[in-house]
């Protein structure tokens, strides 16, 4: 017999599902402390899944998960785990192919707040809640590249902050949600940022406070100085859930699921311990409670997240399309370990209790997992809201200690080219940015201005107006239009090898 997540849990039970590990605690008595903003898979592969842990200890049932999508295309969502009362499958792809399949409950409710914001304002308002968690992707903080200041112009945003506005944006709900509890005499929330940004837990104060000062200066100032918002660092690979996905948890695991999520082995949470109306017992699910999350924040901004992009426009304008097939070939490979080893590495702090060079071994080989079939489409996406927050911050702090930059530069010019939209055989190629519009001309442009791409100030700053970064930049985008991609590479890899 099929497991069939359509079912409520009770009449699972009994049901014969080989290889899946079913929740092995009663869902109907879990209270929700935690209201998650955007759950997508990253979030269901690894905060729900720290939840999970916990209830199936017999820990945390006042700390379930009530999930919220505040996006039109979250009603997809929805849908999904709405006929699944919250359940849904999450497999561990190993390399050699093995697969782990469990059922994930710690979702116990969903709302999608266009259907009603009233009732997603009084959950973040409700005395029970008292975690407010967001993946809301790097581009969601709304601040800009350069001076990190919250952007006031963004037309969500105004709409959002008149008074008595219905909120659309993640930055109306959760402050109109303060507002009340500060009205109520409740007090407030913590608010977790689980993003890929740098700082991400004062970026969030910072954004959030920003906006509530536009309704109220008051209420600005209360935000800033009584709201806790801890920082974290983040860390699973969770592809995007395709339809061969699907179909193996159907026909592998006998579980119909409209919505499974596929991950790696690897996961790891480093977390700021500040949370003052308390937090699960995180650490029982293996989470690294900290004093200072950023030595860890910054190796994996700046060894994992940037070396995923200096493996995708180079992999895909090779003719890749799957992150272990680019890094499978040597030439791919020794540039990314390059590029950690020579340029990223001399920017970070010591790490407590981390190998580095283990680390940097260890990322090519999760890289290089064939099962999980990471799309370069995925890495090359939104590259606007990336680049910015995890690889220039490296070229910086290299030009001022006299480091090297020669990959960092690479790496841009391989976006610049991958952003032409047309690849290396004349075939075109989706540029997926919210900034599209904007960086494709651009792009179109730099065969006869060759800067043309780099002098976007609000994503690069002044790097246009520095030499030693415009040189390495030129040559690289030079090789790519004469010799193309691989060749480019071969040419970096060998000039490291002379000099190293």
């Amino acid at each position: 017999m099929s497991l069939n997540l359509r079912s409520p849990l009770g009449s699972l039970a009994g049901t014969d599902a080989p290889g899946v590990d079913l929740p092995s605690y009663d869902r109907s008595g879990i209270q929700m402390g935690i209201v998650h903003l955007g759950v997508g898979g990253f979030h269901r592969a690894h905060q729900a899944l720290a939840i999970d842990d916990l209830l199936r200890r017999g820990e945390a049932r006042e700390w379930g998960i009530c999930g919220v999508g505040l996006l039109p295309g979250d009603a997809a969502m929805r849908d999904a785990l709405n006929s699944q009362d919250g359940l849904y499958t999450l497999v561990t792809k190993h390399p050699d192919g093995r697969l782990d399949a469990r059922v994930i409950g710690s979702l116990v409710e969903y709302l999608f707040a266009p259907d009603d914001p009233e009732a997603v304002l009084e959950r973040l308002a409700d005395p029970a809640t008292r975690i407010v968690s967001l993946t809301i992707t790097e581009g969601g903080y709304n601040f800009d590249q350069v001076t990190g200041e919250f952007d006031a112009t963004t037309p969500a945003v105004v709409a959002d902050a008149r008074p008595g506005a219905v909120p659309t944006t993640v930055f109306g709900y959760v402050v109109e949600a303060l507002a009340r509890r500060r009205a109520r005499g409740l007090a407030p929330f913590t608010v977790m940022s689980c993003d890929n940004v740098q700082g991400n837990g004062e970026k969030a104060r910072t954004v959030f406070s920003a906006f509530a000062a536009l309704r109220d200066p008051e209420l600005g100032r209360w935000v800033h100085d009584a709201v806790a918002f801890p920082s974290s660092m983040v860390d699973r690979i969770t592809p995007v859930t395709t339809d061969e996905d699907r179909e193996l948890v159907r026909e592998r695991l006998g579980v119909e699921d409209r919505w499974p999520v596929v991950a790696e082995p690897f996961f790891q949470w480093v977390l700021e311990d500040r949370f003052p109306l308390g937090r699960p017992p995180f650490e029982d699910a293996g989470v690294q409670l900290v004093e200072d999350v950023e030595p860890y924040e910054l190796m994996k901004l700046r060894l994992l997240n940037a070396s995923h992009q200096a493996i995708a426009y180079f992999g895909w304008l090779s003719g890749y399309r799957y992150a272990h097939e680019a890094v499978a070939d040597p030439v791919v490979a020794t540039f990314v370990r390059d590029f950690m080893d020579r340029e990223a590495t001399p920017t970070l702090r010591p790490v407590p209790g981390v190998d580095l060079d283990a680390y940097k071994t260890t990322l090519l080989e999760r890289f290089g997992n064939p099962a999980v079939r990471d799309t370069l489409a995925r890495l090359c996406a939104e590259s606007s809201d990336r680049i910015p927050k995890w690889l220039v911050p490296v070229v910086r702090e290299q030009l001022v200690a006299g480091g090297e930059v020669a990959r960092s530069a690479a790496v841009v010019a391989s976006w610049a080219r991958y952003a032409e939209g047309v690849d290396e055989q004349g075939e075109p190629i989706d540029v997926v940015d919210r900034l599209a519009d904007e960086l494709v001309p651009l792009a179109r442009s730099q065969r006869d201005d060759p800067v043309a791409f780099l002098r976007n100030r609000a994503l690069f700053g002044s790097l246009a107006e520095e030499p030693r970064f415009v040189e390495a930049y030129l040559d690289a985008l030079g090789s790519l239009h004469r010799v193309g991609a691989h060749a480019t590479l071969e040419a970096l890899v060998a000039g490291s090898r002379r000099s190293g």
